[in-house]
């Protein structure tokens, strides 16, 4: 049985959930309104796995997001335990490349993985994104700058956008 380390983390957008495995960073599980905590909810996603709350195996990806929120850390240096299928994988790695303080259109990354007409299968691949913040699917928006689709909410994306110096219409800070 695959063991999954995982934490807890506060931050200004919430508490998030921290996974990681032997070989890396394994989920970011953003805040939710429910209030189910991140080992219940790891536990109902991946029930094979063996979960070990783990501070230390997570101190690493810890420290950068609050450093990210910090304002002092722009890009992520960890080990990643990506899966997906490979055309997620080919979005989450394009989506990877979006540098902080810079948005791109669905259809911008679409044309990127060299499938132009798939715009709404890159915003599925992004709603499946098992590393928000550190894979910045909340610097992709509409053709039109519109806010659209965000696992934390539409607030939380512009939360983040905000936060990354970005002028966009919100209702909150970060």
């Amino acid at each position: 049985m695959q063991k999954l380390y995982h934490t807890t983390l506060t931050t200004p957008i919430g508490r998030l959930g921290i996974a990681s495995t032997r070989k890396g960073l394994f989920r970011i599980l953003l805040p939710e309104s429910d209030g189910r905590g991140t080992s219940t909810r790891l536990s109902r996603e991946f029930p094979l796995m063996s979960l070990i709350n783990s501070r230390r195996k997570n101190r690493k990806a810890a420290r950068q997001i609050v450093e990210y929120f910090a304002g002092t850390r722009t890009e992520f240096t960890l080990k990643l335990d990506i899966r997906g299928t490979e055309f997620q994988k080919s979005v989450w790695k394009a989506v990877s490349g979006v540098v902080y303080g810079e948005i791109r259109s669905y259809s911008d990354i679409a044309r990127q993985v060299g499938k132009p007409k798939a715009v709404r299968a890159v915003g599925s691949a992004n709603k499946h994104n098992p590393l928000p913040i550190v894979i910045p699917c909340h610097r992709v928006v509409g053709s039109t700058g519109a806010m659209t689709g965000y696992g934390g909410g539409i607030p939380m994306k512009e939360a983040l956008l905000r936060h990354e110096g970005m002028k966009v219409p919100g209702r909150f800070d970060v």
